[in-house]
């Protein structure tokens, strides 16, 4: 029986007869032989096929295949370096599956707006198939990551009573009667699990309704937010250094093809090794004034702001003692002055920007009680949160690591919405 092989696994069939199924990525014709380049979801493969080994009806079959046709070809697997992929197969078969219809997608340049409505074909195009192959690398790489420290997986809910990071991002909708929001971050609920587990991480879709059209926002993102009971500030920052190498590697490991499709310059990954340059948030406005910026000390950061820091190094930066008024509530507070808080960014290179953002959480219950008034946030939502504090409390800490972001990172997309299949943006709800 012939085996039915996918074209990344190729390599142990040199020599022999193999049968590929999937589409047609495009075809040309030179006297009595046809090239069919054939794709199934794994790589692409040329097909060759002469009048003499398959005759006039395949021919016929071959010219009448438009772009994207369903097929299955049978024939034998050589090795051939020139050829995509490494392998060429000399074609003995061909079955028709479907003949598309005229494909909208064509190799003359479209609009990024036309692109999008068509997102769920441009997803075939060996750029955006390349880009979410590391997409799937990476997130398999934090997996193996967590999991082989022996972190537990802990899923927190998608509706939540309460915002985690600020009122003004927040996606209402009725519950029963109720009001209940999308969730923001699943830090909250794996602070609890971290009590009950020691360290957890959790991994999952994040939504802010973010009024921002920059190149580094999504309304609906994924996150990886690992929360560990006894850890403190500097632990968190190594943790977030220890996964970003980890992940690097796995990716120029197992997905070196499609960075080479990607044209990815992958020495700048390469030279990524711990430990990552730190600076303090009021070093870090020193660097932004003497760069041009005109910010004041107790401003925040935006994305023009982050590019020129992460631009300054070769390596990730960490920024770290951020002011607390404009941290999130349940930052602990520097001992050493009441005005930081214990917090940290991680910048990207090649002016990326934020990728990581993380703390050491207070963990005293008078001082949380505090920071919710401080914030008005409502204290009836926070009451199960409280018991965290009440209950046999820690010094922990943790971090949320922007998938999107860091997918766009290592795989050189210019625009977050490249990296997740099917983008929410403010103006892109569909398809």
């Amino acid at each position: 029986m012939i085996p039915h092989v996918y074209i990344e696994d190729l390599a142990p069939f040199d020599g022999q007869k193999v049968t590929l199924r999937g589409w047609l990525y495009h075809k040309r014709s030179s006297g009595k032989v046809r090239f069919v380049v054939v794709r199934d979801g794994t790589g692409i493969m040329q097909c060759v096929a002469s009048l003499a080994d398959v005759g006039e009806k395949i021919f016929e079959s071959i010219d009448a295949l438009t772009q994207e046709s369903s097929l299955t070809v049978t024939g034998t697997v050589r090795a051939e370096p020139r050829a995509p992929g490494g392998y060429e197969m000399r074609l003995e078969s061909l079955s028709v599956i479907q003949i598309a219809e005229e494909y909208p997608i064509t190799p003359k340049e479209h609009g990024t707006a036309f692109l999008m409505d068509h997102r769920h074909l441009w997803i075939r195009s060996r750029r955006q198939h390349a880009i979410l192959r590391v997409r799937h690398a990476v997130v398999k790489a934090i997996r193996d990551f967590f999991d082989e420290r022996k972190f537990t997986l802990f899923d927190p809910p998608i509706f939540t009573p309460a915002a985690c990071e600020g009122t003004s991002t927040l996606f209402a909708t009725d519950y029963f009667g109720e009001k209940a929001y999308l969730t923001q971050s699943g830090q909250l609920y794996g602070e609890a699990g971290c009590m009950a587990f020691g360290k957890i991480y959790t991994f999952g879709p994040t939504f802010r309704a973010e009024q921002s059209k920059t190149r580094r926002h999504l309304t609906e993102f994924w996150m990886v937010e690992p929360e560990v009971a006894f850890l403190d500030l500097e632990g968190a920052m190594e943790l977030a250094e220890d996964v970003i190498v980890f992940v690097i590697a796995r990716v120029l490991e197992s997905r070196m093809e499609e960075l080479k499709t990607l044209e990815r310059d992958v020495s700048l990954l390469e030279r990524i090794k711990k430990p990552f340059p730190r600076i303090t948030y009021t070093e870090a406005i020193d660097l932004l004034k003497k760069s041009g910026h005109d910010v004041e000390w107790g401003a925040d950061f935006g994305g023009d702001e982050e590019t020129t820091i992460s631009s300054r190094f070769d390596q990730p930066v960490m920024v770290h003692r951020f002011p607390a008024a404009i941290k999130a509530f349940y930052m602990k507070r520097d001992p050493d002055d009441d005005r930081l808080a214990l917090g940290f960014d991680m910048l990207a290179p090649e002016g990326r920007g934020e990728i990581i953002g993380g703390s050491q959480r207070e963990d005293d219950l008078n001082n949380l009680v505090a920071r919710i008034r401080e914030h008005d946030l409502p204290p009836e939502a926070f009451e199960w949160f409280l018991d965290l504090r009440r209950y046999g409390s820690v010094p922990h800490a943790g971090f949320g690591l922007g998938l999107e972001r860091t997918v766009g990172w290592i795989a050189g997309a210019q625009h977050v919405r490249e990296t997740i299949p099917f983008p929410r943006m403010m103006s892109r709800l569909r398809p």
